[in-house]
């Protein structure tokens, strides 16, 4: 939904730069799109996807010439009984971690955690983590593409073969303990060094509309959850609906959001 990662990038839809990528907008303003802070996507697990770690940016630097990885989880919706992985149940020896993996024994030392509508989770670097079946999710995080996978339930890859694994790597920056959730994020609903990200709600009745200023210390990104209205900046207005993306330079002063909206707003 806004990206400028050289394995993936938004398209815009309107204005002078229409059909180009978010990578080609940035160059043509004058900026680094591999410098870009933050990437945001919808994700829709339809199966329960693997479990993998990233790495914090001094290691994926080194290892991968990309920025590290930490990341923030919206659930738009969850079926019964819908569950992520977050961390482990108990502190574990990298020798016992090893063999659980050669084991197919990995679930038994993760941290289950029930997933609903509206849940947040915050999932920082080194946390060893999974989207179960049955979640549609927003995601905000750091603008990379490094993951290490751990374990992928036997699945068979396009080529035949069971998907590779990063063991060794995982070994290195994974955090083998417990989750410790005692984020002070009040009033967002995430914040880190690396982004901030807001939720509001428009009701089209006791609340209709918001008005915000966009300063030149950060662009703003707001994605459509839910709802339909008209989003301004300046002198130019734009229709929503659910699904939809806006971004907002940084420096472009005053803006509004108008009409029936759940929505996120992410800040540098």
């Amino acid at each position: 939904m806004l990206a400028a990662h050289k394995d993936g990038s938004s398209v815009i839809t309107n204005g002078k730069y229409a059909g180009k990528s978010f990578r080609e907008y940035l160059a043509a303003e004058g900026y680094n799109a591999d410098e870009f802070p933050i990437l945001i996507k919808f994700i829709d697990a339809q199966d329960n996807l693997s479990v993998q770690v990233h790495p914090s940016d001094d290691y994926a630097h080194k290892f991968e010439g990309q920025l590290g990885k930490n990341e923030f989880w919206y659930i738009l919706d969850a079926t019964p009984n819908a569950f992520i992985y977050r961390g482990l149940n108990r502190n574990v020896t990298k020798e016992e971690f090893v063999k659980r993996i050669a084991e197919n024994t990995l679930e038994e030392i993760l941290q289950k955690v029930p997933a609903q509508k509206g849940n947040c989770f915050f999932i920082p670097a080194g946390t060893i983590h999974s989207v179960g079946k049955g979640i549609l999710l927003a995601e905000v995080q750091q603008n990379s593409n490094v993951s290490y996978r751990i374990y992928d339930y036997d699945r068979i890859g396009a080529d035949g073969k069971r998907r590779a694994l990063h063991v060794e790597k995982a070994l290195d920056v994974a955090d083998l303990k417990p989750f410790d959730d005692k984020a002070e994020n009040y009033p967002h609903i995430a914040r880190c060094k690396y982004f901030t990200v807001d939720k509001i709600n428009l009701d089209g009745k006791i609340s209709a509309r918001l008005e915000g200023t966009v300063t030149a210390e950060s662009f703003l990104s707001v994605l459509i959850l839910d709802g339909q209205g008209k989003i301004s900046v300046d002198d130019e207005t734009l229709t929503y609906t659910k699904g939809d993306s806006f971004f907002i330079p940084a420096n472009s002063g005053k803006w509004t959001l108008e009409g029936i909206a759940d929505a996120l707003l992410t800040t540098m």
